[in-house]
């Protein structure tokens, strides 16, 4: 992949957040299987709302309000496999020591410096995904690296965590999650922003799970492992991209973020050279489309309002790419959706979707709109109408700063749209169920340090005369286990039979 950017002269940082479940027997604080089930296999159900609370400072994160305004129903499918804790019916037992122990063995590969006790903590997470309204996690080391061939990366933070609910299914006003999943023990290993361009972030992303691989403690398959990249450039802000799921995708995904950036700044600048500003009034322009043949507000207008907003100076930039195929107005659009509308309309875009050169012309009247102007409009029930105009004039506002600072979702053509607010500190309060661990220097030093797959592949060569790929590929296999105990019951023989095994 050929580098679109100089990615130096843009003073870009990135870093790496790497998500890997554990293979242990058990989950993280009960003594359930860590077995993925199917959701036909579900023997009851029950449901939950959830709502943010203040951490211990009397603050509230930012995050989780924003995920709060949508009063939605959370029913989970749980299994004879789960049990109350899951349920969060009961509280959670001591953590899972074979976990604790895969994670310490983790954090010796990545050259990092353990605590001396692990306290557990609260992060609050209110999107269903798990049964209490947080997360559990521990901090468990810091100050790692890694040797990459562009020099060393840190590692600040391992941290050991469970793992959160299965979604199933999204119905909009309520979300089906499987508790199977809920409660797997999980490593979260972050980076420092060491990482100078998006072959560099591929390359550091492989190096971690070839250390992770190296355990042979580390679950394999769909969805055990998930990247979450942290991206900035000199003049913009850090987003943090959630969900990368393939590899692959990394060097496109940061490329892609980098030019979303490059071209928010250039919009603002524009912006402020035009003079633009953003308007805080909300318009309730329903009247002017009672007659209207538009099938999507004829359908929202029984029951609902369209309301509109004015953005002075914006005409032609909320149609202005940002990334391909999405818009200055994408970015309006994944703000309004956040209150639950189904998406805006705006005049860079209009007449179109049935609405008429007449019907723009009398709102663009309506509302004061001259000719560098923008209207953005919504149509929808009252209350979620007027949020969604609230957070677009919020974004756009926000477009006259430069980029705004998001964590945002990671889309499988490489671009990303909003999904909430960088969360803080507020979203952190300490876990009171849970007893600490000491980690003395004798029980971490009594933790073996994993062979490399790197080094075993090497090994494979010398002592059973494999070619170099050959080798590699069975270090790297699910089978690994199955060749190592075979080529032990071989003995003597191993040489000879080596190719045979394979």
């Amino acid at each position: 992949m050929s580098d679109k950017f100089n990615y130096a002269e843009l003073g870009l940082k990135c870093g790496l957040e790497i998500h890997q479940q554990l293979d242990s027997k058990e989950k993280l604080f009960c003594r359930c299987p860590t077995k993925i089930r199917n959701i036909e296999e579900s023997n009851h159900e029950f449901f939950r709302y959830l709502r943010p609370t203040a951490s211990e400072m009397g603050e509230t994160d930012r995050a989780a309000l924003e995920q709060s305004k949508l009063r939605r129903k959370y029913v989970y499918k749980a299994y004879d496999s789960t049990c109350l804790v899951e349920n969060d019916d009961e509280p959670p037992t001591e953590v899972n020591r074979e976990a604790l122990e895969i994670a310490l063995s983790i954090t010796k590969l990545m050259n990092m410096v353990p605590v001396d006790q692990v306290h557990m903590m609260r992060k609050i997470v209110v999107d269903g995904s798990n049964t209490s309204g947080f997360q559990r996690t521990a901090f468990l080391a810091k100050d790692g690296y890694l040797d990459t061939s562009e020099g060393p990366v840190g590692v600040g933070v391992l941290c050991l965590e469970e793992e959160a609910c299965q979604k199933i299914e999204d119905k909009g006003d309520s979300i089906i999650y499987s508790l199977d999943r809920l409660g797997i023990p999980l490593v979260e290993i972050g980076t420092d922003p060491d990482i100078i361009s998006p072959a560099h972030a591929k390359e550091t992303a492989q190096q971690i799970g070839m250390l992770l691989r190296s355990t042979g403690k580390v679950k394999r398959g769909l969805g055990t492992i998930r990247q979450d990249v942290n991206i900035s450039i000199a003049k913009g802000a850090r987003v943090e991209l959630k969900g990368v799921q393939a590899l692959d995708m990394i060097e496109t995904m940061v490329e892609l973020e980098v030019e979303r950036q490059v071209n928010l700044l250039a919009i603002r600048d524009e912006l402020l050279e035009r003079g633009a500003s953003v308007c805080d009034t909300i318009f309730d322009v329903t009247e002017l489309f009672k007659e209207t043949q538009s099938k999507v507000i004829k359908k929202t207008i029984k029951k609902g309002k369209v309301y509109a907003i004015l953005l002075h100076g914006f005409s032609g930039f909320v149609g202005r790419e940002v990334q391909p195929g999405r818009r200055l107005g994408t970015e309006f659009s994944d703000r309004a959706k956040t209150s639950g509308v189904g998406g805006i309309f705006h005049t860079d875009e209009l007449p179109n979707y049935g609405i008429t050169d007449e019907e723009v012309q009398a709102l663009r009247m309506e509302v004061g709109a001259g000719e560098n102007d923008a209207v953005i409009m919504v149509a929808d029930r009252e209350e979620r109408a007027r949020g969604a105009m609230i957070s677009v004039i919020t974004r756009a506002k926000e477009a006259l700063e430069g980029v705004p600072e998001e964590t945002r979702r990671a889309l499988p053509d490489g671009n990303n749209s909003y999904l909430r607010p960088l969360p803080g500190a507020a979203r952190m309060y300490p876990e009171t169920d849970v007893p600490q661990v000491n980690i003395s220097s004798e029980y971490f030093n009594a933790i073996e340090k994993p062979e490399l797959l790197t080094e075993r592949a090497k090994r494979f060569e010398s002592e059973f005369g494999l070619h170099m790929e050959l080798a590699g590929k069975i270090a790297y296999s699910t089978y690994l286990p199955l060749f190592e105990e075979i080529m032990q019951l071989l003995g003597d023989n191993q040489t000879v039979n080596a190719t045979l095994v394979v």
